[in-house]
């Protein structure tokens, strides 16, 4: 038993993620070598030390993960604690929080910090991937089906957005607009929905429009439409310029001009400039490579898996990912305003790794049970088609 359930496991897929990881770890040593003696006044591996063991402690978990049933999440004994916690979390930060970047987003913990929304993203995938499985059979009552659990998701949505954080507060909406989308309901009842979301989200733009429409949001704005002319394009020109330096094959590992103080906090929004400009075209392929196909092998388990919970599991955590790597992309090179979202698996940041080292473990395991089920319970359904038959009637007898 034990032998087929390994064998049932998506190793590409683990491969795929420990090579980004491990890319990402090499990385963020040489995009922060500068910044943490010229800044933070540490040794030059001093970021790199702290994302080896956010890696270790990472991998550690996803191994855990990975090897837990996840239909074990659906139970209500999962999820009221997971919900409570989520916004306990995010409610407690402020009282308890501490303030960086105009946001007040982090709990401070010794030397290190913790970000909650980072995890209220997978939270709400969690839950309204659970709730929606439960109620396929109502899926389109709106009243009834539709709604309810969309309490969870605002509550969530506006307490991330008065951190503020409005990068993070985004993508959550979006990653739950996937789920919803997928999640079986008619086209007429998602009309529904985004009128809905329009007229709730009109009051709280007027209430929070100082923050939406601060200076320094419309400066990154600014920035966009012009960014060697703004005073607010210091950051994305010379992340052009780097994206542009590297060419083909790039200036060589370690040789990057613009990490050298031009390009504030190169590690961490902005790795992707820096790999550009010492790997070139190759590093920067080697990245999206990997991304798309953890992104498109998600998608696939999720089309595979023949549970109404796995599959939007999958649905939601690959479209998390997808999201928030084009969200970072397209910030660093010009084509949308920068947000400050970190690249999956590579920018540094210990949340941000753990939490993707839970999603990609919950993925693993839903694909763990696709794969399994498909080599060994149809071959057992072949072998022994009365026994398959006696099951399915006491299946039907217990659910009557």
């Amino acid at each position: 038993m034990l032998k087929k359930i390994l064998k049932s496991y998506d190793y590409t897929l683990i491969i795929a993620v420990a090579l980004l990881a491990v890319f990402g770890l090499i990385m963020v040593f040489s995009a922060s070598m500068v910044t943490a003696v010229q800044i933070y006044d540490q040794d030059s591996d001093f970021f790199y030390n702290k994302q080896k063991l956010n890696l270790i402690i990472s991998g550690i978990v996803f191994v855990f993960v990975a090897l837990f049933p996840y239909k074990a999440m659906q139970s209500n004994k999962f999820l009221v604690p997971m919900v409570f916690l989520s916004l306990f979390g995010l409610i407690a930060l402020f009282i308890f929080g501490k303030v960086a970047g105009g946001a007040m987003s982090w709990f401070e913990i010794g030397k290190r910090s913790l970000q909650p929304a980072e995890f209220v993203k997978l939270s709400v995938i969690i839950y309204l991937a659970a709730v929606y499985a439960k109620k396929q059979p109502y899926i389109n009552e709106f009243n009834k089906g539709v709604l309810p659990p969309l309490a969870y998701l605002i509550l969530a949505v506006i307490l991330v957005a008065v951190q503020p954080d409005f990068g993070s507060a985004m993508i959550i909406l979006l990653v739950a607009g996937a789920v919803i989308f997928t999640s079986g309901m008619n086209f007429k009842n998602i009309f529904k929905l985004g009128l809905f979301g329009v007229l709730l989200a009109a009051p709280f733009i007027l209430l929070l429009k100082d923050k939406i429409f601060a200076p320094y949001r419309m400066g990154r704005v600014e920035a966009f439409r012009d960014p060697f002319g703004s005073e607010f394009g210091y950051q994305l020109s010379n992340s052009y310029i780097a994206l542009g330096a590297g060419g083909l094959k790039g200036l060589g590992l370690g040789e990057s001009i613009q990490k050298l103080g031009y390009l504030p906090e190169a590690h961490t929004d902005f790795i992707m400039a820096v790999i550009a400009e010492e790997l070139g075209a190759f590093g920067v392929g080697f990245v999206i490579l990997l991304l798309g196909y953890i992104v498109l092998r998600g998608i696939f388990i999720s089309l595979k898996c023949k549970d109404a919970f796995g599959s939007l599991l999958a649905i939601g955590i690959s479209a998390m990912i997808g999201i928030q790597a084009f969200i970072n992309l397209a910030g660093i090179s010009g084509v949308i305003p920068l947000t400050g979202v970190t690249l999956p698996f590579i920018s540094y940041g210990g949340s941000s790794l753990l939490q993707l080292s839970i999603a990609m473990g919950i993925l693993v395991n839903v694909s763990m049970f696709v794969n399994y089920e498909k080599k060994y319970k149809h071959k057992h359904e072949e072998a022994n088609p009365e026994s398959v038959d006696m099951a399915s009637e006491k299946t039907f007898s217990i659910h009557k």
